[in-house]
């Protein structure tokens, strides 16, 4: 399916190609406001599009492009509980996850909101009593290690929260080491399970359906560990070791979680949007429930502004046309998001999952095929540490790539004078990777020499999101932020956010190939696959002779 019927989409090709040999320094030097012009401000967050390739004609056709697509009526749709997720008649009410206390959102004839703070209360009395010595484990000593069992955004959104957030914990409560398992290997079990002590570890089985196959692995084997240990009952061993997040109770209850040590979530919360809900259970062991309902808050806060603020003024609109303008009309299919903090190291993994699972598509919501590009390739790391790695190809590869720049304008504030300074180091080395990249060398290339090797072309947009400071309000208002971003550009290009139907896919082929490992038969293969399948037979024979 083409574009070529919306006629803010065409009047954006006839720019872009008129637009296409301007340079992001020649841009700079017309305009000595383009900062005030190009930059947008909402609390405690600063949006700087002056490094992207756009000027006013650009950023008003991109507007008019909203427009046509209906953003503004998505929006209502989506945050007045439709079944915005057409695919499987669903609506996506994560944003009813961080509504506080007294808010209403009916849906289906419940109120969601009461249901969720039903929910976060209860997790709020689990994480109380872990926090204060009064959860015991089969020896009767306290919990002092948590272990989340989860895979997907019932990893990668918690993970990433406590790492950030880790500064948060609270003094005046049992200190809680707090670790993530998601590979179905058993790799990173086969690493921790020796460190830990099996009478004063907690597991939390974090998974929707109850019925993933590589989160229940590692609970398997994390629950043959404890038996081994223990040498109690498993009754007893359920009872004071498990905690399952969950929104089916009774495969929970059937796999040995009782009731009573079961948090409940909904059909409608999605893996990659799960953090907000029970799934977070790690953030609240780690920084405290209080901080958690600050995070919480944080992206409330920007929920509202995604809903309210007009388009030409509203944060993740103008993310998220940004990423269109690069990907539909400049040819950048490659995006890298670079946090200048350490605190933020998962947070480039965390957005991998957001957007490509969710914009990763090629179908419409018709279910036609498209003839435009859609989600690009997202990778990332800290930038101080990328820097040395792979931004020899952003500064003077063959391979456009759009970037996000990610940092707190203050850290370390009241602390001493020498992280004060890493601090500014970390910003000047921020700023000055995006000027070049954006700017290049003023120098021109000469012909022969030395210099021809050291020259940058820049040109290569980015945006730069700075924060106040790093906090759980903060933090929670970004991962809003970047959320609404994804769904305006699913907006955009036409197609559903909230399904992964190849994830799914991959899924049951897996389980299909699973049965023919232990069986030995490989009946209806390709030859690749039926190669494969002999050979692992071959060396798991020889391996037991």
């Amino acid at each position: 399916m083409a574009m070529t019927g919306i006629a803010a989409w065409v009047e954006l090709q006839i720019h872009a190609e008129e637009f296409k040999g301007a340079h992001l320094k020649d841009l700079f030097e017309q305009d000595a406001k383009r900062f005030e012009t190009f930059s947008f401000s909402y609390d405690k967050y600063l949006l700087d599009l002056s490094k992207q390739r756009i000027n006013q004609q650009t950023l008003n056709n991109l507007i008019d492009l909203a427009r046509q697509q209906e953003l503004p009526s998505w929006i209502e749709r989506l945050f007045n509980a439709d079944k915005v997720n057409d695919s499987e008649q669903r609506a996506a009410l994560h944003m009813a996850l961080r509504q506080p206390k007294g808010a209403s959102l009916q849906h289906e004839g419940k109120d969601v909101v009461s249901d969720v703070q039903a929910s976060l209360a209860k997790m709020q009395i689990l994480v109380e009593q872990i926090q204060n010595a009064q959860w015991r484990g089969y020896d009767g000593r306290p919990i002092s290690s948590v272990v989340n069992i989860g895979v997907g955004g019932s990893s990668l959104g918690p993970l990433m929260v406590c790492d950030a957030l880790e500064k948060y914990a609270p003094a005046d409560t049992v200190t809680l080491d707090v670790h993530f398992v998601s590979s179905m290997d058993g790799s990173e079990l086969e690493k921790l399970l020796p460190k830990l002590d099996p009478a004063t570890t907690l597991f939390i089985v974090a998974s929707k359906t109850f019925t993933t196959v590589d989160t229940l692995a590692n609970a398997n084997t994390a629950r043959e560990w404890l038996l081994a240990a223990s040498k109690q009952p498993v009754e007893l061993i359920n009872q004071h070791h498990f905690i399952a997040a969950t929104a089916s109770p009774s495969a929970a209850e059937s796999w040995g979680v009782p009731i009573s040590h079961q948090l409940l979530l909904w059909d409608w919360v999605g893996g990659r949007y799960s953090l907000w809900s029970v799934i977070g259970m790690p953030i609240a062991l780690k920084v405290g429930m209080a901080q958690f309902r600050e995070l919480l808050q944080g992206a409330h806060q920007m929920d509202k502004h995604f809903r309210q603020a007009p388009l030409a003024s509203n944060l993740p609109v103008l993310l998220g046309l940004m990423g269109v303008w690069n990907i539909n009309f400049l040819g950048i299919h490659a995006h890298a998001i670079l946090p200048y903090d350490g605190r933020l190291a998962q947070f480039p993994a965390y957005l991998e999952q957001l957007e490509m699972e969710s914009n990763g598509k090629s179908v419409n919501r018709d279910g036609q095929r498209i003839a435009y590009r859609t989600c690009p390739v997202l990778w990332g790391q800290v930038g101080s540490n990328a820097q040395h790695a792979f931004y020899q190809l952003l500064h003077q590869g063959t391979e456009p790539v759009m970037c996000d720049f990610i940092t707190p304008a203050v850290r370390y504030d009241g602390e001493g004078d020498e992280l004060q300074k890493q601090h500014q180091l970390s910003l000047a080395n921020c700023l000055a990777q995006s000027r070049l990249l954006a700017l290049g060398d003023s120098r021109e290339p000469e012909s022969d020499g030395a210099s021809k090797f050291k020259h940058y072309d820049g040109n290569q947009p980015s945006t730069t999101l700075m924060l106040d400071a790093l906090t759980p309000e903060t933090l929670g208002g970004l991962i809003a932020l970047y959320e609404h971003k994804v769904f305006v550009q699913s907006v955009i290009w036409q197609i559903n956010p909230f399904d992964q139907w190849g994830v799914e896919q991959g899924k049951k082929v897996a389980t299909s190939l699973l049965t023919q490992l232990g069986s030995g038969l490989g009946d209806g293969l390709d030859a690749s696959t039926d190669g494969l399948l002999r050979h692992i037979q071959q060396q798991t024979r020889g391996a037991g002779q």
